[in-house]
């Protein structure tokens, strides 16, 4: 029985298949089995796996008669798997070779971990940078109130800790956020500080393909979460908690106040149930609340004085930003 097993679901991946599943074969990590699960596909996809499975008997193939979506692939390949370590790859990135090695490490060195992502470099039709999410599990819970803070093609977990939690169909694009952000109370997370993937963008990116979906379904997540401060999701003020601590921009004087009036409430609730390590959650909420004062839709004498003498936040305000917001709200 191999050590890991690695899940990657492709549909219509011919261009870019190859050059993934080899950086997997090429790890210097080798005890895992590749578990391929082609939703599907019309092009060459089915050839091109079948001529790589002869040449590696580590890699193992799953046909589908039917599109079912990368989400119940991904559930599919758990549900298969028979290793505790599971990996997640994508057909169309780039793993570094010692990218299982040093999870692996990570691991072992650290037995409360139960998700380790890496850092990973976008490249292709975007300018190439190192996307450098937190590293640790404080720091990570509280990102993941604002976005989602590690890779999906990156994670490496432990099937034990996933219970009956698993990917949600309806929230593709946004399936990994999802899941992800219901583990972060079950477990440590722990991003690896290193690009260790080479990310893909391209016009082709189901990222980039469902973009409606993906706003919808990150609103939902982050409402979710707040469950944990004792929000229900449909708390009349639950638009507020949101831009509390993810940041919405061009918001009405009134708007602002009230979201700022929420982040109070948000920060007593905190020191009260001790969800969130109080200094990053609190200097979490600063930075969201400082932000969407500079990018408000308006500003008037009503606003300028409510941030001076009720806010809290405008002895934050770095000075050259007072002066302009002073003049913004005068004229």
């Amino acid at each position: 029985m191999p050590k890991i097993t690695v899940i990657m679901p492709v549909y219509n991946g011919e261009k870019y298949l190859e050059e993934a599943i080899e950086s997997i074969l090429n790890q210097t990590y080798t005890d895992f089995k590749l578990l391929v699960l082609n939703d599907n596909s019309t092009d060459s996809t089915p050839e091109i796996l079948e001529r790589i499975k002869r040449n590696d008997k580590r890699v193992e193939i799953i046909h589908k008669s039917q599109n079912v979506g990368p989400a119940n692939l991904r559930n599919e390949g758990i549900e298969k798997a028979q290793t505790e370590f599971i990996a997640l790859m994508d057909a169309d990135d780039i793993a570094l070779p010692t990218r299982f090695e040093k999870q692996m490490d990570a691991f072992n060195s650290n037995p409360e971990i139960g998700v380790c992502g890496t850092w990973f470099t976008v490249f292709g039709d975007k300018k190439e940078k190192i996307l450098r999410h937190a590293v640790d599990h404080e720091k990570l819970k509280v990102q993941f109130l604002s976005s989602c803070g590690i890779g999906n093609p990156t994670v490496m977990f432990k099937k034990s800790i996933l219970g009956d939690v698993r990917f949600e169909h309806q929230y593709v694009p946004a399936e990994d956020y999802g899941l992800w952000s219901q583990l972060l109370t079950r477990t440590k997370f722990h991003n690896i500080p290193e690009s260790l993937l080479r990310y893909r963008w391209h016009p082709g990116n189901i990222s980039q393909t469902k973009q409606e979906n993906l706003r919808k379904s990150e609103v939902l997540i982050k409402k979710r979460q707040l469950k944990h401060l004792g929000i229900s999701e449909d708390d009349e003020r639950i638009d507020s908690y949101l831009n509390a601590v993810s940041l919405k921009r061009q918001q009405s004087p009134e708007e602002l106040m009230q979201t700022i009036e929420s982040s109070k409430a948000l920060i007593q609730l905190n020191q009260e149930l001790h969800v969130y390590e109080t200094s990053i959650f609190e200097n979490h909420i600063q930075t969201t609340i400082i932000r969407s004062i500079r990018n408000a839709e308006e500003y008037n004498m009503a606003l300028y004085g409510f941030l001076k003498n009720e806010s809290g936040y405008f002895k934050s305000i770095p000075f050259i930003d007072k002066v302009v917001l002073f003049l913004k709200s005068l004229f």
